[in-house]
């Protein structure tokens, strides 16, 4: 039996046994009870079965037993929405995670620094505070973009470490904290500055900010260098949110290689506390991919 057909048989099972267990109408199981960990959906992640209002969806959701959630695009959507979304998650107890307040993608302008950059960057912070007082988030994702490929690498680290000081002095008095993701060179993104977390690790601790921190997106991480829990436990005083996804594939825990199960487990016994975002796609579609991804939590958080 494969691993997924062993999981739908264990809900299925789960259902008959469990009174607090109910069938939606796609005769996919719904089970209660919230999860050990803050695993974060995003929107659209279930809208098959809560419709496209995102408040909707934050309801279904919360009603799964989920108790955060987490949204990229957040900084871009109006400040009606973003009230209306801080609103449902407050009534609804929920934790905001993670919202992108500075990815670069193509121009190597954290690695090259400069004064003018450092003016430009600490504007966008001012902004994602705004942002952040909004929707009442803690966290916010800063990708520090491309390496430049005719300066000596360690004049490129001084140089990111500037410029995430000086994002640090805007972050600092409002408790916004700036959470550093290190993206995969070999799949998805080549070319860029940031890539383990032990290079992660070295810039935290040369800006030396409580509010410069370590977003380890543990998909990324299986990609490019593995060894996932030793790293979480060198790196862990400067780890201050999750991201995950199996790979390959990028869809949720239980599709790939990864063990999630053990790694949750050892994330809740160092006492982590925070976010856990879910950025991967539904490995199936409608209804059935949905109850899918809330299946495979459920295995993964059973320990």
């Amino acid at each position: 039996m494969k691993r997924r057909e062993f999981i739908a048989a264990a809900s299925g099972a789960a259902a008959v046994l469990t009174t607090g267990n109910n069938a939606d109408a796609a005769g996919t199981t719904k089970q209660s009870g919230s999860f050990k960990l803050k695993y974060a959906p995003h929107f659209a992640m279930f809208k098959h079965h809560a419709g496209n209002d995102p408040v909707d969806q934050l309801k279904f959701a919360a009603d799964e037993g989920f108790t955060a959630w987490e949204d990229n695009g957040m900084a871009g959507k109006s400040i009606a929405d973003q009230e209306r979304i801080a609103k449902a998650m407050d009534e609804l107890s929920m934790t905001m995670g993670v919202f992108v307040a500075d990815a670069q993608w193509s121009k190597p302008i954290y690695a090259l620094g400069g004064s003018e950059t450092r003016k430009m960057l600490q504007e966008k912070m001012r902004s994602a505070v705004e942002v952040a007082k909004r929707v009442n988030a803690k966290w916010c994702t800063i990708v520090p973009g491309p390496y430049d490929k005719r300066l000596e690498w360690d004049y490129q680290t001084a140089n990111v470490v500037d410029c995430l000081k000086a994002m640090a002095e805007i972050c600092e008095p409002a408790g916004l904290v700036m959470v550093l993701e290190g993206l995969n060179p070999y799949r998805d993104h080549p070319g860029m500055f940031l890539t383990k977390i032990p290079q992660a690790y070295q810039l935290c601790k040369a800006v030396n900010s409580p509010t410069c921190k370590i977003l380890d997106d543990l998909y990324h991480q299986q990609i490019t260098e593995g060894n996932l829990i030793p790293n979480i436990d060198k790196a862990y005083s400067e780890i201050a949110y999750f991201q995950v996804g199996d790979n390959p594939g990028r869809k949720e825990p239980t599709t790939g290689e990864i063990n999630y199960q053990n790694v949750f487990k050892h994330i809740h016994k160092k006492g982590f506390t925070g976010v856990i975002g879910m950025e991967h796609g539904n490995s199936q579609s409608g209804k059935v991919g949905e109850r899918a991804v809330i299946d495979a939590y459920r295995y993964s958080d059973a320990f």
